[in-house]
C-alpha cells in the first residue's frame, strides 16, 4: 500500500533519525528536524526553524532543489478533509509573496493533524 500511496502523491512519514545525518550540512546551529514526510522521491521536512521542501529532479534524481521557507513567511495554512478525524487530507500552505499555496496530499496512514499542529506551534506560537 505504501508504493500505491507514493504513486498517488500521498505523503508517508520518514524517521527523523534516518534523515538527520543526510540533512545536517544544510541545517544551521541549533536547528533540528522535527518531522519529515516523503512524496515518492521528494521530501517535506519540518525543522524547529523552517520548512524545507526537497524536490528531486530528473529521471535519476541527481539534481535536488532545496526550498527553505522560514515559518515567519507562512501567512496561512489549511487542512481540507471530510472532518477533523479524517486522515485522508490535503494540506495547503500560503507563503508571503506567492499567489498560489503549496499543496501536499496526506493519506489515511499519515496523521496530517500532527503536521497541522507543528505549523500552528511555529506560526501561532
Amino acid at each position: 500500500m505504501g508504493l500505491f500511496n507514493a504513486i498517488m502523491g500521498h505523503a508517508s512519514e520518514v524517521s527523523v533519525e534516518k534523515i538527520t545525518e543526510e540533512y545536517k550540512p544544510i541545517l544551521v546551529n541549533g536547528e533540528h528536524i522535527e518531522k519529515a514526510f516523503k512524496l515518492i522521491r521528494d521530501m517535506f521536512v519540518f525543522t524547529n526553524k523552517r520548512l524545507i521542501l526537497v524536490d528531486k529532479q530528473g529521471l535519476t534524481g541527481s539534481k535536488v532543489d532545496y526550498l527553505s521557507i522560514p515559518y515567519a513567511s507562512i501567512i496561512k495554512f489549511s487542512k481540507e478533509s471530510a472532518g477533523l478525524m479524517d486522515l485522508d487530507a490535503e494540506l495547503k500552505i500560503w507563503v508571503r509573496g506567492e499567489a498560489m499555496p503549496i499543496k501536499k496530499q496526506f493519506g489515511k496512514d499519515n496523521n496530517i493533524n500532527e503536521v497541522y499542529q507543528i505549523l500552528g506551534q511555529h506560526i501561532l506560537g
